[in-house]
């Protein structure tokens, strides 16, 4: 299962810059390229190095003390130990949606962050299901997968928003009209959708490095159950949808066109491959 998602992401991460090969020859040819590409890392490296700030001031998000969750810390611990990372910092987002994220550049630079919601509605156990997803995008690096992906998105999104831009930097005649126009409508998306699966790949990769650490992929599984059915009773009122990807099931109310765009795979499907990972685990 791990080889396949990572084959998976690799796909999608070579689809990406192909698609960037391509947009950038319809419209810019190398100069274009180059100079999207130095705008879109310039953009999105500033969010990668403080994502772990940026993130938890934009939920409120307050450490939260030993004494305050003995529970909590000694889930954190455990499982930090079992990865062979450092514990990170802990904290409390005061929502009362059930939810939970973990952000930060790597292992040395990251935090956990969970809702008070969630802290009342999953049992222990399931608790350490939750975190040990987290704790596993931090082990598989995840924020440096995602920044990554976006980057080369931005880079094809905005060879093909400024096409008549990077026309003026080549130095042969153009494409033809035609495929400009196609190139600037669809190309965007298809950067979006490809980003968008390298995102469900790292969840779908999350959840299972999370059920080998922790050993209870049916207990994450009730925990997602758990977890869609309290944010479609108590969604986030407070937060950003732009950090919905950050959460391991997405906090905001979602119509069926979000969901076809969404950053996360469908719980069923989340949930049958943890039960065939249980299946092998105990056979």
């Amino acid at each position: 299962m791990h080889f396949a998602n990572t084959l998976k992401t690799l796909v999608f991460m070579g689809l990406l810059t192909g698609l960037i090969v391509a947009v950038g020859g319809i419209f810019g040819g190398k100069t274009g390229m180059i100079f999207a590409f130095g705008v879109a890392l310039v953009m999105n490296v500033g969010s990668y190095w403080f994502s772990d700030k940026i993130a938890l001031a934009a939920h409120g998000a307050q450490p939260i003390e030993r004494d305050q969750a003995p529970v909590l810390y000694e889930i954190v611990e455990r499982l930090a130990a079992k990865a062979n990372i450092p514990v990170p910092p802990i904290y409390l987002i005061p929502s009362d949606s059930p939810n939970a994220f973990a952000t930060g550049r790597d292992p040395e630079h990251s935090a956990v962050a969970v809702t008070a919601g969630i802290l009342r509605i999953l049992s222990e156990q399931e608790l350490e299901g939750v975190l040990a997803h987290e704790l596993g995008h931090v082990k598989n690096r995840d924020v440096l997968l995602t920044t990554i992906a976006a980057v080369l998105a931005g880079v094809v999104t905005m060879i093909a928003q400024n096409g008549m831009f990077f026309m003026s930097a080549r130095d042969d005649d153009g494409p033809n009209p035609i495929v400009m126009l196609a190139a600037a409508i669809f190309a965007p998306l298809a950067a979006t959708l490809i980003n968008l699966a390298i995102s469900r790949s790292r969840e779908y990769e999350a959840d299972a490095t999370g059920a080998e650490m922790c050993g209870k992929p049916l207990e994450l599984a009730d925990a997602l159950v758990k977890i869609e059915r309290g944010v479609e009773v108590q969604p986030m009122a407070d937060g950003n949808p732009a950090y919905a990807s950050l959460y391991i099931s997405n906090p905001f109310p979602q119509n069926w066109m979000f969901k076809l765009m969404s950053t996360h795979p469908p719980t069923q499907e989340r949930i049958f491959r943890l039960q065939q990972m249980a299946r092998k685990m105990n056979g």
